[in-house]
């Protein structure tokens, strides 16, 4: 999720980002969970990619299909 995307969806909820004092704090706020959210996916990815380590012998997209999976899964963990 890009810092943009995270400012239009606090827009649309109706926060007042067109102030002047919340301008500059919104875009500070969306660039950290932006930066959380790629670690997170990261950190997937990362497991995943240790799960595996040098053993596996199978195809690529069945593995970036595992990490799109459990990426989408921690949204229903919440």
């Amino acid at each position: 999720m890009t810092q943009d995307e995270i400012i239009e969806m606090a827009r649309q909820v109706g926060y007042p980002i067109q102030h002047p004092e919340w301008q500059k704090a919104t875009e500070e706020f969306a660039a950290l969970v932006a930066a959380k959210e790629r670690e997170a996916c990261a950190k997937v990815a990362d497991k995943i990619s240790d799960k595996y380590g040098w053993t596996y012998f199978g195809n690529e997209v069945d593995t970036a299909d595992e990490i799109a999976a459990a990426i989408r899964a921690r949204g229903e963990q919440a």
